[in-house]
């Protein structure tokens, strides 16, 4: 069970080592502004290996736990679904319901975690193995491994390096959880942050925030929802920026100034260089170059 690129590096590690009785995954959702029908990353790989396939609106539908009962798994495997599954699900195979998570939990349980990672300046992130129960990634852990965060990393490498990582340790945990030879460790309830569903409007800019973190929340929010703000009434989508180390601003936050770094904004602390741009319709191009190319803009004050 799983939807997004992440679920998708998991199924390939498991074709090759296991009988994938059904894939299921979110249905098609139309995207971008051509609202082009896209299929998710699971059902792509699923169909190019021909494996059974479903797409339920909603698992806890009767007959959706109907066609789940038809495969008889023994085991299930969750990594990026995108529904809670309901007991009737996770009591259903033999070993269980087992989700790979990419954070180290209890810390970033729910949707995003990966996001929230960067965001939070987490200096590590990692994968769980964990026995699922009707929580929201509350269950028991089976495994776990770390994976550093880089200071260049953004979600979609992240997701990458996690999804490799996740693969591995889900392939050494397996058989080791199958044979009953691993004791669930509870999870510490005290410790736990969330990570909610993002929402495009996540990814708006607010400039009384410091640099340092509206950096952060470029590489977060890479690729989706975006980092983004308003200028001269069009949305400025800010790819990829890097704070000033030890930067004094008496600016009003949102200024766009010169400087012999590049061009910068003023935040509630410290200066932000624009390292690479993109005005609605236009190419992406460097903060220096749309400075340029666009009069006004230094001097100007994004909202």
């Amino acid at each position: 069970m799983g939807t997004p690129r992440f679920g998708q590096l998991i199924l390939e590690a498991l074709v090759d080592h296991y009988e994938i009785v059904g894939v299921v995954t979110q249905p098609d959702r139309k995207a971008g502004r051509s609202r082009k029908v896209m299929v998710s990353a699971v059902k792509a790989l699923a169909l190019e290996l021909d494996l059974p396939l479903l797409q339920p609106r909603r698992v806890r539908d009767e007959s959706a736990l109907q066609e789940l009962r038809q495969l008889e798994p023994d085991l299930i495997v969750v990594a990026a679904f995108g529904q809670i599954l309901p007991p009737s699900i996770l009591s259903m195979p033999s070993h269980g319901a087992i989700n790979v998570h990419a954070s180290l939990l209890p810390r970033h349980r729910g949707a995003a975690p990966i996001p929230a990672a960067i965001l939070a300046g987490d200096a590590c992130t990692g994968i769980t193995i964990m026995l699922m129960d009707e929580g929201l990634d509350t269950g028991p852990i089976l495994s776990q491994r770390a994976l550093p965060i880089g200071a260049q990393d953004t979600s979609a490498s992240l997701t990458e390096q996690l999804g490799q990582l996740g693969a591995q340790l889900l392939l050494d945990t397996l058989p080791l959880w199958l044979a009953g030879e691993i004791s669930p460790q509870e999870q510490d309830d005290s410790q736990a942050t969330y990570a909610p569903v993002l929402r495009k409007e996540d990814g708006r800019i607010d400039w009384n925030e410091p640099a340092a973190r509206i950096a952060r929340r470029c590489r977060a929010f890479a690729p989706w929802p975006g980092t983004f703000t308003t200028w001269q009434g069009q949305r400025l989508v800010v790819h990829r920026a890097q704070p000033l180390a030890a930067a004094p601003v008496s600016e009003v936050p949102g200024k766009v100034l010169q400087h012999n770094a590049g061009i910068v904004v003023a935040t509630g602390d410290g200066l932000l260089v624009l390292q690479e741009l993109q005005l609605a319709g236009r190419r992406r191009t460097s903060g220096g170059e749309f400075a340029r190319g666009q009069r006004g803009f230094v001097g100007s004050v994004l909202e």
